[in-house]
């Protein structure tokens, strides 16, 4: 019997994770070079991490925060260009606008799909800004319209939408009436009409005569919408600093994350004191903790050493990614401890291996390949992934190291460098040196693309015809449209 609750299926959530963090990157990127300078607030909001056994329930925070500024930014990437947001009526914690203050801004990115992978999206321009009191206003005045429930897939939520108008194509605005928007398109001169009502909505026109416009911009909306905002660049370390005082717990992360990204050096006794203090949030404590590791300061680093062994897994998960973000020798050491420790949990162990990866230490190498002995398969599943994030730029290490590594140990490494290692077919014909090599040889060479090796192939089958059979019967299924078949899709 279903128990009342719906979940969306795992590819279907990496889907839509994968497209909210592309969409965040796009809008990371669009603050940036417009003058601010952004950092991720939400921890996580630019990757599409899974983690499914820890669940970290976070401070709600909106994705990005400018540092010089103090504006809060909420990224929302959609597939069809609208300002719209999930809603629940029966929760208060998954209401719209939960978490989000009058001054933040709302990003509305649209984005498409790339291949047939669930992590392939892609953002488009324009992104378009509007302030959450503005959303609000036209919220309680009723100028929203609202879809019933969704299905069980997306959870029983229902989605308000604040109507607009977009631009089907790039054009030039020519005509403003009281209730049409008319623009030559680009590509033909010819001329395109919308409307200034939407489900007897009226919208208000954005535009002027004699503006460009794109394909994909609101041209009218119940909101005001901008394409970015000035950075008033008025915000020190002083100002964040008075903002720790506040009740509010979103501000007081978002505080001690920007403190952790102007002079540490100059408010350690602040962030000291923030730390040790047991009425503070565990989240805030810990990003204090980093902020002070992250000038090697002993107490810092102590403290996030005893938070790997917490208690409660969540807290011992959020250190050790925070761990990823620290680039010293110190947290680098502290993440391969933990891979190591066979008495933690497994989750926790692999999430290091994560982190290891994130860093990009080379000398990590060895220590992602000792990980393949562990017993349980997400630990090695994550050193696999992490060792790929490092067979680009230093294959001839890996292919030395599979020549030396154990039974075990040599899965993990082909499968790394299958998926991202640079190396020519004499690269890898020297490490055909026993039957298990030759095995995993063949599945290195077989699920990369046969274009790459095709014209050096010959030198594979006059030294060992077998694993040449083996190399051209992976490359034969894998390009073949049976391998694209999803039984049930």
């Amino acid at each position: 019997m279903p128990n009342g609750r719906s979940f969306k299926s795992d590819e279907s959530f990496l889907e839509k994770i994968s497209m909210g963090a592309i969409g965040t990157r796009f809008v990371y990127s669009n603050l940036a070079s417009n003058g601010h300078q952004p950092i991720e607030l939400e921890r996580g909001s630019r990757n599409f991490k899974i983690w499914k056994s820890i669940k970290i329930k976070r401070v709600r925070v909106p994705d990005i925060l400018c540092v010089k500024c103090g504006t809060r930014v909420e990224s929302r990437a959609k597939t069809k260009m609208e300002i719209s947001m999930s809603h629940s009526t029966a929760d208060p914690n998954r209401g719209w606008d939960f978490g989000l203050e009058d001054t933040d801004y709302v990003a509305i990115i649209r984005c498409v799909k790339g291949s047939f992978t669930p992590t392939d999206w892609h953002a488009q321009s324009p992104i378009q800004y509007i302030q959450l009191a503005n959303l609000r206003k036209a919220y309680r005045q009723h100028k929203i319209l609202q879809e019933r429930p969704k299905g069980a897939e997306e959870g029983f939520e229902t989605r308000i939408i604040w109507p607009t108008t977009i631009a089907s194509s790039n054009g030039v605005v020519h005509s403003l009436t009281s209730d049409r928007i008319r623009f030559k398109r680009k590509s033909d001169d010819r001329t395109i009409s919308v409307g200034l009502e939407k489900k007897k909505i009226k919208v208000n026109p954005l535009v002027k005569i004699g503006e460009e416009v794109v394909e994909g911009q609101i041209l009218a909306s119940v909101v005001h919408v901008e394409k970015c905002f000035k950075c008033a660049g008025d915000k020190d370390i002083e100002s964040y600093i008075r903002l720790l005082t506040s009740s509010s717990i979103s501000d007081r992360y978002a505080a001690i994350k920007a403190i952790s990204n102007l002079d540490v050096k100059k408010v350690v006794d602040v962030l000291k004191k923030r730390m040790v203090d047991s009425k503070e949030h565990v989240y805030v404590r810990l990003e204090a903790a980093a902020a002070l590791a992250r000038i090697e300061d002993t107490d810092g680093i102590q403290y996030l050493t005893s938070m790997i062994k917490d208690e409660y897994l969540e807290n011992r998960l959020e250190t050790v990614i925070i761990l990823g973000e620290i680039n010293t020798a110190t947290s680098m050491k502290l993440l391969t401890n933990t891979l190591a420790d066979e008495t933690q949990n497994p989750e926790i162990r692999a999430a290091s291996a994560w982190s290891i990866g994130e860093l990009g230490h080379p000398e990590a190498i060895k220590v992602l390949i000792g990980a393949f002995n562990a017993v349980d398969n997400i630990v090695k599943i994550e050193a696999s992934k992490a060792l790929a994030k490092f067979a680009n730029s230093y294959t001839p290490l890996l292919l030395n190291q599979f020549k030396s590594a154990s039974i075990s140990q040599r899965s993990g490494i082909a499968w790394a460098l299958g998926k991202t290692g640079r190396f020519t077919i004499d690269d890898i014909r020297s490490c055909l040196i026993d039957g298990d090599a030759r095995q995993w040889v063949s599945y290195i060479i077989g699920t990369r693309n046969e274009d790459e090796f095709i014209k050096q192939i010959e030198e594979i089958k006059k030294q060992d015809p077998e694993v040449y059979f083996a190399v051209t019967v992976l490359w034969k299924i894998f390009s073949s449209w049976i391998n694209e078949i999803e039984e049930f899709s």
